[in-house]
């Protein structure tokens, strides 16, 4: 099997892909359509706190009931709860503000394998999404800050990618705080062994995320963060 020309022998550029360029363009206004109703139903809810982790987390669990207690506090203390609306640690962190009566966003997004949003979700703050980089918008851009349960791909992207943000300075610095020692330590050492002592990053970015085992704690972090700072939108994001 060969593999496809993408330059003749003058060396031009051949188009191999078979394209309905008027598709491809009008995707582009889908594109647009899911960040409109994204900033305009995010913008009326308030300061919100992103809370990530595993859709595989069952109800009992450590850190499912983390999670709750988590976002009781947070809801506590003023701010909104945002998820992606699925089960697992997004469950719990729905549950806890609902239960508390505090505001319970979900930010669900089609997936062959999800069905739909948690039954924590208040029905006015369900707001479903097609493309997962418009979603990632949102949580980054309304969140006044992230609290990260253990978690898989999907976790770790989203830590990864706010925290890129802040120390590219694309955005505000806003409080990260890695709930579960046990879980993040082998990461933390790694970032710390490899990362800083090779020179990939400053010792200073290090300084980024919070590491703890309590939820209370958790949410002190957050708080004691905005004690001094205004609550707003990322506008440069």
């Amino acid at each position: 099997m060969t593999a496809p020309k993408f330059f003749t022998e003058s060396n031009k550029p051949v188009n191999q892909f078979p394209t309905d360029s008027n598709r491809e363009l009008w995707s582009i206004f889908k594109v647009m359509g899911e960040f409109v109703d994204g900033y305009d139903s995010l913008l009326k809810i308030g300061p919100c706190i992103s809370i990530f982790g595993s859709a595989r987390l069952e109800p009992g669990s450590k850190y499912y009931e983390m999670a709750v207690k988590t976002a009781h506090s947070i809801s506590e203390n003023g701010f909104g709860v945002i998820t992606g609306g699925g089960p697992g640690i997004m469950e719990a962190g729905n549950k806890g503000a609902y239960e508390y009566g505090g505001k319970s966003v979900g930010l669900g997004i089609d997936l062959p394998k999800e069905q739909g949003v948690n039954r924590y979700v208040s029905p006015e703050y369900v707001i479903n999404f097609k493309y997962f980089f418009v979603r990632k918008v949102m949580f980054v851009k309304y969140a006044q800050g992230f609290i990260v349960f253990p978690g898989g791909f999907g976790t770790l992207d989203e830590l990864f990618e706010t925290l890129t943000l802040i120390q590219t300075e694309k955005i505000e610095k806003i409080p990260i705080v890695m709930v579960g020692i046990e879980y993040w330590k082998g990461l933390v050492e790694w970032i710390e062994e490899k990362l800083v002592t090779d020179g990939y990053i400053s010792e200073s970015d290090l300084s980024l995320f919070y590491l703890t085992d309590d939820a209370d704690d958790a949410v002190k972090y957050v708080c004691d963060f905005y004690k001094n700072r205004n609550l707003e939108p990322n506008f440069s994001y």
